[in-house]
């Protein structure tokens, strides 16, 4: 996945419509995006759902302030430079009937939006382009300052994660993971007990799909297992892929 370099997309429009993503972690925090960058707020989308929150995108201010309405999401990530109502005027809106979190997207980086869009009540402000790392990171910084789950750990069993510092321990012992690897055990801790084709796995860890020949989930996911020890957490669904629980 290309996780650098976001706001460099072609820009298309898909007026009034927001999407829900469904069967995310149970208490994952709501993460509501606005842009009318169409292919912004996809790419957006899937590397939140993949760092674990449960996210609605919004391409208009209508569909946004609707949204805010119907789901009450913990934290907003808001672009400033919409047509029609930019993000300046969706932020005065929201602070009217909402003090949710709010971190502000722009591809402007001048002082006077800056000071703006922070006297208006926004948490934070990010400038496009920016690295999805240090947006997630921000992001987790709001939540926890506003006392909400920031989901910056995941937990099974023995087996423990720290998404922030990239580390990795089973029954307190450190685990010498790859990235990939790392990446690949995260997704199936944030669905315990769930069966994940290879397909959907790779797609969620590489973003995009694999070749229907290809062995590398099965090449990491062996991988894991040896380094995971025993006993056995990661079990094959004959014909259909993977699953992560206690017992085969």
């Amino acid at each position: 996945m290309n996780r650098t370099g976001l706001l460099h997309v072609h820009r298309g429009r898909l007026a009034g419509k927001h999407r829900l993503e469904e069967d995310m972690p149970n208490g994952s925090p709501r993460v509501l995006v606005v842009d009318d960058d169409v292919k912004l707020v996809g790419l957006l989308a899937r590397s939140l759902r993949f760092e674990g929150f449960d996210v609605v995108c919004a391409n208009t201010a209508d569909a946004a302030l609707a949204v805010l309405r119907e789901r009450e999401p913990d934290l907003v990530l808001l672009d400033i430079g919409m047509p029609e109502r930019d993000g300046i005027g969706v932020l005065r809106e929201t602070r009217r009937v909402s003090d949710v979190a709010v971190v502000m997207l722009t591809a402007r980086d001048e002082v006077q939006d800056k000071v703006g869009a922070l006297d208006l009540g926004a948490d934070d402000y990010v400038a496009k382009p920016f690295d999805i790392d240090e947006l997630v990171a921000r992001m987790r910084a709001v939540l926890r300052r506003r006392g909400k789950p920031a989901l910056d750990r995941l937990s099974y069993g023995d087996v423990r994660l720290d998404l922030g510092r990239r580390e990795a321990d089973r029954d307190g012992q450190p685990l010498a993971l790859t990235a990939t690897e790392f990446d690949v055990l995260a997704h199936l801790l944030r669905y315990p007990r769930q069966v994940h084709s290879r397909q959907a796995l790779h797609r969620a860890v590489w973003g995009y799909d694999s070749d229907s020949d290809s062995n590398v989930v099965d090449v990491h996911v062996g991988h894991l297992r040896r380094k995971l020890g025993d006993p056995p957490l990661i079990h094959t669904v004959r014909g259909v892929g993977f699953t992560l629980r206690g017992q085969p």
